[in-house]
């Protein structure tokens, strides 16, 4: 089995996803209770998406969540680096692309809104992505990132990274094609910034108008911004 570490190398993460994707979806609707399906449906309203308007949703891995973004009538490609998940979405009618996040393969101001979510951790450098994110946006153009936070409520805080080091492996050791894959998920959400810093780290990038709302008491945060 193959996992990542938090250099975030991107062969060892594109190897990992590679393994989990056979069972990708099962295991994130299992681990979220089922809310994986809100949040997907939150980001898309946080876009404000418009027929015919052009959307990249990056590290869209088996473009469950590009299928729930098309819901507006936007046009909208999934892009992402593992080929594994890719095939494991092939049957979603939607465009795919594989990508790197660091060097995209599109024009200045392709999009009209951008997203990724619960990718963002995973790439090596994430102000680089998000300055590339920002490149392949049109002037006044939107991006939202749906990606874990820091929880908001002290005593759930404590639960829920008790929970990261010891529920979560037991979990997807039960249903995952790869569970050494969640240990590094775990790893990497403790490690990953409060809201406020992801925040900062956005219009350091060349957004403006950053904000962002908690969900699941900010286990789980939908930061949104605009293009400058």
């Amino acid at each position: 089995m193959s996992r990542a570490d938090l250099d975030k190398d991107p062969h060892d993460v594109a190897a990992m996803f590679d393994g989990v994707a056979r069972r990708y979806d099962l295991t994130n609707t299992v681990l979220t209770a089922g809310q994986d399906r809100r949040w997907r449906r939150v980001a898309r309203e946080a876009l404000g998406l418009q027929p015919g308007e052009r959307l990249l949703d990056l590290a869209a891995g088996t473009a469950v969540s590009t299928v729930e973004l098309r819901r507006s009538g936007a046009w909208c490609v999934a892009a992402d680096f593992s080929l594994g998940m890719l095939r494991a979405g092939a049957h979603r009618p939607v465009p795919k692309v594989a990508a790197d996040a660091l060097h995209l393969p599109f024009r200045d101001g392709a999009f009209d809104a951008v997203t990724i979510s619960f990718g963002l951790r995973n790439i090596a450098d994430t102000d680089a992505a998000l300055a590339e994110l920002a490149r392949v946006t049109r002037p006044g153009g939107r991006l939202v990132v749906c990606e874990f936070g820091r929880p908001t409520v002290a005593p759930f805080r404590v639960a829920y990274y008790a929970g990261l080091e010891h529920v979560l492996p037991a979990i997807a050791r039960r249903v995952s094609s790869n569970p050494e894959a969640y240990v590094y998920l775990g790893e990497s959400i403790r490690d990953w910034p409060a809201q406020p810093e992801l925040a900062r780290r956005i219009g350091e990038a060349g957004w403006t108008e950053v904000g962002w709302r908690n969900l699941a008491l900010g286990a789980v945060a939908l930061h949104r911004a605009t293009r400058s």
